[in-house]
């Protein structure tokens, strides 16, 4: 089965580099790695000429108009250049395990996405990451700076036998993320991919599962494989809550499947 990587991104480009960095380090490699831009500017669009001139895949750069945070819009124009049958997703601050890419592979299930978790990274390690973006990371279990909650620093622990032991459907909705999911391209098709009318922070994802589940794709929850390190960041506002909880409320009260304004549209 081919996998194609999307990174969403906007106006980080030393985060990016950090995650191209590791997406180079994997020990299987996608078929295509997209960024999806939500409206970046210059510094960004050469970082990414930078590496295509170097990757040893096809290095993409899907870019919008910055319109305000558009990430469900962005997403969709870089799926619209997946070729392969499926695809993950990451946010353009999360660095990858060296097994990312090949343990999302090894827990595909047709009829299932995969969603999974994050390590966060404190503000002092990211600070010390970024001041070399280009230099590849390891990162050692228990290590300083990586996390602060205990339950979070267990499941930062690599292990294919616990990750089958503890799979399991995905019913928390609060525990969408899409910082770390992937999916058979047939199902996003199926639901039109994410909606386009989401503007502003929150909820486009779940929104986005919500459908799935719609269409009968459970969602599985993986954890101790497919490890990703998130970046410190400062959190985005919330000011567009509560006009778009009530795009995922109606979505659940009509149980719809497949949006409007979707992927469709940037589909020739």
């Amino acid at each position: 089965m081919t996998v194609d990587l999307l990174i969403t991104t906007y106006n980080r480009p030393d985060a990016l580099e950090a995650v191209l960095v590791s997406v180079l380090q994997q020990t299987q490699l996608p078929q295509r790695v997209i960024v999806a831009d939500d409206g970046s500017g210059e510094a960004t669009a050469a970082l990414v000429r930078r590496y295509q001139a170097i990757f040893p895949v096809e290095l993409l750069h899907a870019w919008q108009e910055d319109s305000g945070f558009r990430a469900a819009a962005s997403r969709n124009r870089g799926l619209a250049l997946v070729k392969s049958s499926y695809v993950i997703i990451i946010d353009g601050d999360m660095l990858l395990d060296p097994h990312f890419i090949a343990d999302h592979l090894h827990f595909a299930q047709p009829g299932h996405f995969i969603q999974g978790g994050r390590t966060m990274l404190t503000e002092e390690k990211t600070k010390a990451l970024l001041a070399h973006p280009e230099q590849p990371q390891a990162f050692r279990f228990l290590e300083p700076g990586v996390e602060f909650r205990l339950e979070k620093k267990l499941t930062a622990f690599r292990s294919l036998n616990l990750a089958k032991w503890t799979l399991k459907e995905l019913r928390n909705k609060r525990k969408v993320r899409s910082c770390n999911m992937s999916f058979y391209m047939e199902d996003v098709r199926k639901v039109n991919g994410f909606n386009n009318e989401f503007v502003g922070w929150g909820r486009e994802d779940s929104e986005f599962v919500e459908r799935l589940n719609h269409a009968g794709v459970k969602g599985n929850l993986l954890k101790f494989a497919a490890l990703g390190y998130h970046l410190y960041h400062k959190e985005e506002t919330r000011a567009a809550l509560p006009q778009n909880d009530k795009l995922l409320q109606n979505t659940i009260d009509q149980r719809l499947v497949a949006c409007k304004h979707g992927l469709a549209d940037f589909l020739n």
